[in-house]
């Protein structure tokens, strides 16, 4: 895959990306007036169970399809990309299957011994019905990757969340008696509709799509060895496996912390009411802001690693170590970006967003984690694509592990906060561990002036100015949409002077 190639891509999957999280943040404001911030706080505990489950059925093998496809083609051994796709959507679907039996029949105790909130059953009993079609998904999502071909998984993405919020809503309006009041099995019903949406529209797609001529002409003739099922299956199985098992691993351990933090909230003194509604408030207002300029680096992230194993299959070496400086510079741009918007405008977007302070306040607490959080997801993929991904696991377990024993003490002494604390320390110590071995191993070309000093002095500059301008305009007019054009026009600003700057270059992108 060129540079040029991995741009587009990428630029594809930001666009789908960030028009989803468009939607999300609209939805997001439309539940929390019409759930309330302890219900919203239910709401979210579901999804633990959610990516457990998924990392079983779906993660491993998604980046063994996207990998082994990729590595397909490279060799030009057309024959297989197909058969990869279809081994995998067996095993995903049968993995999938299996766990949907088991989570809808153990809803109740997995709420009350798990969840430790009893009133979760049955959404938890919902969700079950989403994991085939999620398995099936992410299954031709990996294989679109592979072939460097963006352009769907980004339409799913995008399709899943439309459908998601028209269900709800429609749900609320008509099942709800026209109060629009949502409760927490009719958010979760919105989500398993949009997964059977997105599934059928993968699907269809598979017959819609052409496959690359090459792949079309290898049907036809046996120019190319094809691999046995067996052989295929084995593939997959033995580079999916220990990918799982890493992944399970960390699943568990965020599982984990998200489970504990109501629990060591109540711990600090809040009554169950409130804990449930600081967790929904950080989860369901907060978070969502910090990760929406990570729609960027997490699509970049996505096709780096059939890039970065495609170049190394050639041996490539200038092209893997140019993609990976490329990434981590633009990676650490859009962090500073993000630490900067939200430390200017972190306030303000939860008082006027959600009308709830406290979300402003965790907002621009969480903004100094951007940097980390958004550099963290290229460095891991950069690994990963190297053949290395046993060390990304052993430096996420390492802050895994620090960020909960950090949130056993801290967390009942400080509250929320304690929490914030413990999280961006542990996202430090992961951030340091994975850019060590991305440095030890491809040594790209790093210049601090163009991608650390220039964006932050630029940044901080942009910010005082346009907040300034903010305090005088908005006490006339503070509404949402004048708040957005001002974290827009910061981010203009922005661009323009690191363009001024010569810290980017058109040449970047050639």
């Amino acid at each position: 895959m060129s540079k040029s190639n991995l741009i587009k891509g990428t630029a594809v999957l930001t666009l789908a990306g960030l028009l989803t999280r468009i939607i999300g943040f609209f939805y997001r404001i439309y539940l929390s007036n019409a759930m309330g911030a302890e219900k919203l706080g239910i709401y979210q505990l579901v999804f633990p169970i959610y990516g457990i489950a998924f990392t079983i059925f779906a993660s491993g093998i998604q980046t063994a399809i996207s990998k082994f496809v990729a590595t397909e083609l490279g060799r030009q051994r057309y024959k297989n990309i197909n058969r990869t796709l279809k081994i995998g959507i067996f095993l995903s679907l049968s993995l999938a299957t299996v766990l949907s039996i088991i989570t809808y029949l153990n809803a109740d105790l997995l709420a009350k011994n798990v969840l430790m909130e009893p009133r979760s059953g049955d959404s938890v009993r919902i969700l079950a019905f989403a994991f085939p079609f999620c398995g099936i998904t992410s299954c031709i999502n990996g294989y679109y990757y592979g072939l460097k071909k963006a352009g769907v998984p980004a339409m799913t993405q995008l399709l899943e969340q439309l459908v998601r919020v028209i269900c709800v809503y429609f749900l609320a309006a008509y099942v709800g008696n026209g109060d629009l009041k949502v409760t927490c099995g009719m958010a979760v019903f919105g989500l398993v509709v949009g997964e059977v949406a997105s599934t059928l529209f993968n699907v269809l797609s598979l017959g819609i799509n052409k496959a690359p001529k090459e792949v079309r002409h290898s049907m036809k003739s046996d120019h190319n060895k094809a691999l046995r099922k067996r052989t295929i299956t084995g593939n997959i199985v033995r580079f999916s496996a220990p990918l799982t098992a890493n992944r399970l691993l960390i699943s568990l351990l965020h599982s984990l912390e998200a489970i504990l933090i109501p629990n060591l909230l109540r711990q600090s003194g809040l009554s169950n009411a409130e804990a449930l509604s600081i967790y929904g408030i950080l989860n369901g207002m907060a978070i969502p802001f910090i990760m929406f300029p990570s729609a960027i680096t997490n699509s970049l992230s996505v096709l780096l690693l059939p890039t970065i194993s495609e170049a190394q299959a050639a041996g490539n070496v200038p092209l893997i170590r140019k993609t990976t400086g490329l990434s981590i510079k633009y990676s650490l741009m859009i962090g500073i970006l993000g630490a900067g918007i939200f430390l200017t405008f972190g306030q303000s977007l939860g008082n006027v967003v959600f009308h709830n302070e406290l979300a402003g306040n965790l907002i621009t607490t969480m903004a100094w984690l951007c940097p980390f959080l958004y550099i963290t997801t290229t460095l891991s993929s950069i690994i990963n694509g190297m053949g290395k991904a046993h060390l990304t696991f052993i430096n996420s377990i390492i802050g895994l592990v620090t960020r909960i024993l950090l949130m056993l003490y801290l967390v009942p002494i400080n509250g929320i906060h304690g929490y914030l604390n413990s999280l961006l320390i542990s996202q430090l110590v992961i951030t340091t561990f994975d850019g060590i071995l991305v440095m030890k191993n491809i040594k790209p070309v790093f210049h601090a002036s163009d991608w650390i000093l220039k964006p932050g002095i630029v940044i901080t500059l942009c910010s005082y100015l346009l907040y300034r301008l903010y305090e005088y305009i908005s006490p006339n007019h503070g509404g949402i949409l004048i708040l957005l054009g001002f974290c827009l026009a910061l981010s203009v600003l922005y661009v323009i002077f690191l363009g001024i700057t010569k810290a980017v270059s058109l040449k970047d992108f050639k």
